[in-house]
């Protein structure tokens, strides 16, 4: 596996997407390599070594650690580069690339005819924390993913009609997985950010601009009301809009920025919010939505396909970067509880009867032996 920042962890989607995958694949007897990027802190306590073997365990899955540079725009260029040369001395049967950065290098292992397949998590090029270098090497490596890969995945109907229609690529549909959670009743973590069971909102994703978080910042503010707005997440290459948050954040009491999470505690904080909302204006397939829903959460999502294929009529949607929409539906929630309950009623045996890891292995399994 390539193309992630660090496992397990929680940095972002790719992070759980690949961990899911590989101890999954664990226990149905494969062996399976995680590469990770220099520069994320481990926990060395966490690892156990293999005499005779480099790198190191996490629950039976070997993590190499690739050198890379700090600097955000070239630290996934750098990292696939050097995770693409180690690769090919590994004897691997499959290399799974993860998102469009990495899979600048997918043609490298190609030329010694490994088999490659890999991941289009979204469309990272339009994303809004990019530059014009950072952007076209993003684009490069989605030419790259068309062009070399023997198998393309990709999260959403919409992305698999853009390859389609740009590269005239046939891909595979084969969308995240949830299992669904136990409920956790409120405890030290709300009690740490001041945070009242079924009184606050929230958010669970990186702090970047195409998340969308300010809107629900500015939609608060125009509110009459003492419920808060729990922001849930660190941060990701994106300085200028972190610090946006920050003040805006001190502007309203109302509002608290936890930083990144731990399971636990987001299983604490989705287990007792009102409602959870998703105001991205792109996103590949977000798991914090199938989190939220498996965890019975009303939801509020923009209108942008990915979302809405995932929820179909089973949570309530504004549009996209339209902050009046999105206070007058937060207002709507607010005063219409049985409407919350509903959807809340609904969500979970939704969402877990729709998406399931296990049918995300056993199909992706299909591709990487398709070419034997």
């Amino acid at each position: 596996m390539i193309g992630h920042k660090r496992v397990p962890s929680r940095e972002g989607g790719v992070e759980i997407v690949v961990w899911e995958l590989a101890t999954r694949l664990r226990d149905m007897g494969y062996e399976v390599d995680c590469y990770n990027r220099s520069g994320y802190h481990m926990n060395a306590k966490s690892y156990d070594r293999v005499p005779g073997r480099s790198g190191v365990y996490r629950d039976g899955i070997r993590i190499l650690t690739i050198p890379t540079v700090r600097n955000g725009k070239l630290n996934a260029i750098v990292y696939s580069f050097f995770a693409a040369i180690r690769a090919l001395f590994g004897h691997y049967d499959v290399i799974h690339f993860h998102a469009e950065g990495p899979c600048l290098m997918i043609w490298l292992p190609k030329l010694f005819h490994i088999r490659c397949v890999a991941t289009i998590h979204g469309l990272d090029w339009q994303r809004a924390k990019w530059g014009n270098f950072a952007s076209r090497m993003l684009k490069t490596g989605e030419k790259f993913a068309a062009r070399y890969a023997d198998e393309v995945i990709v999260l959403s109907r919409n992305v698999q009609e853009y390859f389609l229609e740009t590269y005239g690529r046939e891909t595979h549909f084969i969308p995240n997985g949830i299992v669904r959670p136990e409920k956790v009743p409120a405890g030290e973590t709300l009690k740490q950010y001041g945070l009242e069971p079924g009184h606050y909102f929230m958010t669970l994703s990186r702090l970047v601009p195409e998340k969308g978080l300010h809107y629900v910042i500015e939609a608060l503010r125009e509110m009459d009301t003492d419920f808060r707005l729990a922001i849930v997440g660190g941060t990701s290459n994106a300085v200028e809009y972190d610090e946006q948050l920050q003040n805006m954040a001190e502007q309203d009491p109302r509002v608290v920025l936890t930083g990144m999470q731990q399971k636990e505690a987001v299983a604490e904080l989705l287990s007792n919010t009102y409602a959870f909302v998703l105001p991205s204006d792109i996103e590949g397939m977000s798991i914090s939505l199938l989190e939220a829903m498996s965890f019975g959460c009303c939801c509020l999502v923009s209108d942008i396909r990915e979302n809405t294929e995932v929820v179909e009529d089973k949570a309530l949607t504004f549009r996209k970067g339209d902050v009046a929409d999105l206070r007058e539906k937060l207002e709507y929630l607010l005063s219409n509880p049985e409407t919350v309950q509903r959807y809340r009623d609904e969500a979970a045996d939704f969402i877990c009867g729709k998406y399931s890891w296990d049918e995300v292995v056993r199909e992706t399994l299909k591709l990487y032996a398709s070419g034997k």
